[in-house]
């Protein structure tokens, strides 16, 4: 999901859901030490530092260079707000240290996601809580939804599936906080976008990112650029739609180390 214009993508993302108040009712309270894990540009990371206070600190870790240079440039003035480029699923970070570990819309990109979920379990320290939020079903919750935006739909994600990308993660994940041996294990869910009629400019503009970025990958499956393009406009045509409805909802799924 790389592209030109992700950083302004991702943070829009972050500012259009609720996640102050998910944050709040996941656990994170004044004076924590908590994890970003995958912070992308920084943006919640920004929410969890005013949660947390001038007593309480926060870590962000991002693998993509870019991302953790555009959040610390963006954190100067928070003094309790550290960013380090590692990978989730190995972050070098000392084992018990967080009493609050988030992460959002990073273990859909993990085909190993067992292993980052035990990396976050392992830096939590016991009775800290882990919350994982991510989609579930992105782009199939519409209607009325054309049969050949559907097709294209469903071509686009088994493209994905086959580089390790998984679309249902969000249901996934209760199942697997109960198997590492979390307790106290719940799921919210939280809307993604709700478009009644027709969607506003930021969604459009989201799709138009997320069609540019995953265009190298999904082309092929439609046998080339111009077919994957009509695809991509005749979905945005739907999304902008002033008849139809269009929504997507993310899990978030939170427990505690034991």
């Amino acid at each position: 999901m790389e592209s030109a214009d992700e950083s302004r993508r991702l943070l829009e993302q972050e500012q259009s859901q609720d996640t102050r108040a998910m944050l709040r009712r996941t656990g994170l309270k004044a004076g924590d030490r908590a994890l970003d894990a995958g912070c992308g540009p920084g943006g919640i990371a920004e929410l969890m530092a005013e949660r947390v206070g001038e007593q309480g600190h926060v870590t962000g870790v991002d693998v993509h260079a870019g991302r953790v240079a555009e959040a610390q440039e963006r954190s100067r003035h928070r003094p309790q707000l550290t960013f380090l480029q590692a990978d989730v699923r190995a972050t070098g970070l000392p084992a018990d240290t967080f009493d609050y570990v988030w992460s959002q819309y990073v273990f859909e990109y993990l085909p190993d996601r067992q292993a980052a979920l035990a990396e976050l379990l392992r830096v939590t320290r016991p009775g800290g809580r882990v919350v994982v939020s991510d989609i579930d079903g992105l782009g199939f919750q519409n209607w009325p939804f054309p049969e050949h935006l559907r097709q294209g739909t469903q071509r686009i994600l088994e493209a994905l599936e086959a580089r390790g990308f998984d679309l249902y993660v969000g249901r996934k994940m209760f199942s697997d906080f109960r198997r590492a041996g979390l307790k106290d294990v719940r799921v919210h869910l939280m809307p993604f976008y709700l478009a009644p009629g027709a969607a506003e400019a930021r969604l459009l503009k989201d799709w138009e990112t997320r069609f540019e970025a995953l265009a190298p990958v999904a082309s092929p499956a439609f046998g080339g650029m111009e077919a994957y393009r009509e695809h991509c406009e005749g979905f945005l045509a739907m999304l902008a739609d002033p008849e139809g409805l269009k929504y997507a909802v993310t899990l978030v799924t939170e427990g505690t180390k034991p």
